[in-house]
């Protein structure tokens, strides 16, 4: 029972009302209340699947590699270094020989390639990543946020394979000193892999890139927000814990996963000739035997190789988590 007083005209009035005469208000309250939530759910649904947040996606990831392909300029002659040790089974003071003897304009000999992937990298990384896990934020409730985003950077590991795995063949081709006089230009590699089947031509090695670059990419997206989260609260800023996280989330990456690098780059160097006969299981077995069977043999060149990783996306990860953050202010 309440007592409540109005003043009409100069006269006051005094009435009681009942608790019942508030039920049919409060009742229409919370239904108010409910529809604005179910809206607001709604929205955030709908924000999922922006197909204007997927652009950006796409933009901040072609924008962070374009930026970070100078760094690829710059240390293209470290990786083809690498290469001849991945090829060769050679140490860095025979590798370096050996580019020195093919001389300064074979130094840069098959850049092209890997610009290109590096520009589109970005893009199709960052950009179908986003879009496989807007597509399945329906099970946000049921997964938590990182496994969602490392299942669908294993989805993106695979496309970027299937559209990559090309561009490194020919990269791989033209490094390798031994077909310099067979295939003078880039030109004349596309031409001899074009005449052969997929498998042993531009698909060379496919199954060990989707292994790689879908492992590598789950790991990427489902350590990159929780590796910077954790910086974040040790007191970097924003951009140090992004580059901190890039560059940790590369070494865990790289590690495992060099080997099968080097098997691809042993499978790929070789056209027509007995390096590009056989599948997986015996390139393995002979990439095994020749390098003595000895780990260590078989991780040579590796420690350069993944120095060179993680400063690139180190980068990569910081100008995208930037440009992130700049869109949401």
């Amino acid at each position: 029972m309440r007592t409540v007083t109005t003043r009409f005209c100069g006269f006051e009035c005094t009435s009681s009302i009942t608790q019942t005469h508030f039920r049919p208000l409060q009742e229409s309250v919370l239904s108010v209340k409910a529809v604005m939530g179910q809206d607001a759910a709604d929205g955030d649904a709908t924000s999922d699947k922006n197909p204007g947040a997927s652009f950006r996606s796409y933009l901040y990831g072609g924008t962070s590699s374009l930026v970070s392909t100078m760094t690829t300029i710059a240390t293209f002659p470290l990786y083809k270094t690498v290469f001849r040790q991945q090829l060769h089974n050679t140490v860095v003071r025979e590798a370096v020989a050996q580019l020195y003897r093919e001389g300064f304009l074979k130094l840069y000999r098959g850049v092209a390639p890997p610009l290109l992937v590096r520009a589109l990298q970005g893009t199709l990384l960052f950009g179908v990543q986003d879009t496989l896990y807007r597509n399945s934020s329906y099970l946000a409730e049921h997964l938590p946020r990182p496994l969602l985003q490392a299942a669908a950077g294993v989805g993106t590991g695979v496309v970027e394979a299937l559209v990559f795995t090309p561009f490194e063949r020919v990269q791989n081709v033209l490094q390798n000193g031994k077909n310099d006089h067979r295939f003078p230009t880039q030109w004349s590699v596309l031409a001899r892999l074009s005449a052969e089947p997929l498998a042993r031509g531009f698909y060379r090695a496919l199954l060990p890139m989707v292994a790689r670059n879908a492992l590598g990419s789950g790991l990427y997206f489902g350590l990159k927000n929780p590796v910077r989260d954790v910086l974040d609260q040790q007191g970097l800023s924003p951009t140090a814990s992004s580059f901190v996280s890039g560059a940790v989330n590369s070494l865990v990456i790289s590690l495992p996963l060099y080997p099968i690098s080097v098997l691809v780059a042993n499978m790929q160097a070789g056209v027509g000739e007995e390096e590009a006969r056989g599948g997986v299981r015996a390139s393995a077995r002979r990439l095994w035997v020749a390098r003595q069977r000895s780990i260590a043999l078989l991780y040579r060149g590796g420690s350069l190789v993944i120095l060179r990783s993680c400063v690139s996306w180190g980068i990569t990860t910081a100008i995208y988590d930037r440009l992130e953050r700049g869109s949401s202010t």
